[in-house]
């Protein structure tokens, strides 16, 4: 029943059934994400190094574990060895269900959350957003701003968005499968929070489109706009172009020819009305 259901093919489902995901797999999965929390913020770094930047993030393991699961994802120090040609970096494992299955649609705010990291350069280097979109409204409730792409950029935005909305008890957080998004830290963060998490599937876009079309727009509008000498040059251009443009001044077709602030307090008075 299940399988047809489901449309999954017998014979690997009662193999799964066999042999589900063993607790030596999910230490390897967390141990993975540490090395490669390490590895983005230090493209330089041998296995080695990236061992010892894991212990210091509480997954300590042997440097011929470290070698090996660099060596399975091809996270090599930029000084060392090449990727070869066509072949990406493998997905990381994820760590909940795809509970949206691309229904971005929410009855009332705080229902479905969507995240997801953007990059730009800057003359002092790269800077890092992560931003917390609310489905009901298309508000940005809450976002992260740094120079560096950890899981605590992440779990920044999302209690960045939790303190300015309040009690988020059951609320979904949409979000890929970047290793940000897999961290304990966030998962923990949602825990805290009575959150529920939910990823989508590797490859494709379309599962995160209502996010990346807002990055589309900062694009546009800010981003691509000029060039930035300084990190804090960009970050005050996105803040405000997030506060003051997108929430009070431009206007969506899918909320009426409203902006999301002017909606969110329609919708709110209508609803305390009808209670």
């Amino acid at each position: 029943m299940s399988c047809r259901v489901l449309k999954l093919s017998r014979q690997p489902f009662y193999r799964w059934l066999r042999s589900p995901v063993t607790e030596r797999e999910i230490v390897q999965a967390y141990r993975a994400n540490a090395l490669y929390d390490a590895h983005i913020e230090d493209p330089e770094f041998g296995y080695r190094f990236l061992a010892d930047e894991a212990r210091i993030l509480g997954e300590p393991m042997p440097d011929r574990t470290a070698w090996k699961l660099c060596r399975d994802q091809g996270w090599w120090s930029a000084f060392g060895k090449k990727k070869a040609r066509g072949k990406g970096r493998k997905p990381g494992p994820p760590v909940h269900d795809d509970l949206v299955q691309r229904e971005f649609v929410a009855a009332a705010p705080n229902e479905l959350w969507l995240s997801d990291i953007t990059e730009h350069w800057t003359s002092e280097g790269k800077l890092y957003l992560c931003a917390v979109r609310d489905v009901f409204s298309n508000r940005i409730v809450g976002y992260s701003i740094d120079s560096r792409m950890q899981s605590s950029l992440a779990v920044a935005a999302v209690n960045n968005a939790v303190l300015r909305r309040g009690s988020v008890a059951g609320c979904v957080l949409h979000t890929d499968r970047g290793s940000q998004f897999r961290s304990r830290k966030l998962q923990r963060t949602l825990t805290s929070h009575g959150m529920v998490g939910s990823m989508g599937r590797v490859g494709a876009a379309g599962d995160n489109a209502a996010m990346e079309s807002f990055f589309s727009l900062l694009q546009k509008n800010v981003l691509n706009r000029r060039s930035w000498a300084t990190r804090d040059e960009l970050r005050l251009a996105i803040v405000t172009w997030i506060e003051r443009t997108y929430h009070r001044r431009r206007r969506q077709a899918r909320l009426g020819r409203l902006t999301p602030v002017e909606y969110e307090a329609i919708m709110n008075k209508q609803v305390a009305l009808a209670a």
